[in-house]
């Protein structure tokens, strides 16, 4: 009896490992679910902050909550699972006037904190067994050591990323869930803005991420895929609009009696609206929802950024 209620509580871990990547900059992937966060780009994703002598300071916050999780038909599992993630990321990055390949060259580095309150119950021969747990922690650190920025004309920007998710944060493998994810990721991205004469604009940003394996689980995520996308309308420093992302695992995880696949897809959708007007901070806020979800968690997310150059 208590080798299957460890293998429940295993199962079910590995499931709500894999939630806390729906927020900011990191995370949470076992089962399907996103390694690194959805929902960063929106307005303006091709165009990278100016060149100055001290480089550009971000900060991100989000909140993410859900209550269901869906399975591979994308039907509700019946688990009572709650989820809240509060995301708190800081970032650097720097632009110079170095030029690679015709493009500005620059580099950066996203250091985020999560504080998740999660719960449920799992299944067990003698009755459901509750699981909490509430970390407030240092989660994996994104390594941006490659930007390129090409201006290619006044109406088009696009610009290439290379980043190295490192496997700094919290862990802990018998634990609910965790800040950290205990593997690195390697993600090539690249984003592009158009915005036409009377203003209207279109940005998207596309991202694969390479994972290795979690050693202390041995757990491999699929490649996965996400495709950021914003559509508004600029009216003075205000850009209105729609905004969302869409992710889909590329290639199935890989884990000792797995046998499924697990692959993992959700589409997200809602209102986003930014504000640039020069000598001031930009700020972007977007609220998604959700749909369509399969083998991953489904609930909705607010996001807040904000920057300052020096």
């Amino acid at each position: 009896m208590n080798h299957k209620n460890n293998a429940s509580v295993r199962q079910f871990t590995l499931i709500t490992l894999g939630l806390v990547g729906l927020c900011t900059g990191a995370h949470g992937t076992e089962n399907g679910s996103p390694t690194t966060a959805v929902g960063v780009y929106d307005f303006g994703a091709g165009m990278s902050p100016p060149a100055t002598p001290f480089g550009t300071l971000g900060l991100r916050t989000a909140f993410y909550s859900t209550n269901v999780q869906k399975d591979r038909e994308g039907r509700s599992v019946d688990n009572h699972l709650s989820l809240d993630v509060l995301s708190i990321g800081v970032a650097y990055m720097r632009m110079t006037d170095n030029t690679v390949l015709g493009a500005k060259y620059g580099f950066g580095v996203i250091v985020p904190f999560f504080k998740m309150d999660a719960s449920i119950k799992v299944p067990t021969p003698v009755g459901p067994l509750s699981l909490e747990a509430d970390p407030f922690r240092m989660a994996d650190v994104q390594f941006l050591p490659l930007i390129l920025q090409w201006n290619v004309s006044p109406n088009l920007f696009i610009n290439t990323q290379f980043q190295i998710q490192a496997p700094t944060g919290d862990y802990d493998k018998n634990r609910l869930v965790s800040p950290g994810l205990n593997h690195w990721t390697f993600s090539p991205i690249v984003n592009a803005t158009y915005i036409s004469d009377s203003g209207f604009e279109v940005s998207s940003s596309f991202e694969a991420d390479i994972n290795t394996r979690n050693n202390a689980t041995d757990y491999k995520n699929g490649i996965e895929y996400r495709h950021e996308f914003a559509v508004g309308q600029h009216v003075g420093p205000w850009t209105v609009g729609l905004g969302g992302y869409y992710y889909r695992q590329f290639t199935d995880d890989n884990a000792p009696g797995l046998e499924t696949g697990n692959r993992a897809r959700v589409l997200a959708v809602g209102p986003a609206v930014s504000y640039f007007k020069p000598g001031l901070p930009p700020v972007w806020l977007h609220a998604y929802k959700e749909f369509d979800a399969q083998n991953r968690a489904q609930g909705y997310t607010v996001a807040l950024r904000i920057s300052q150059s020096f």
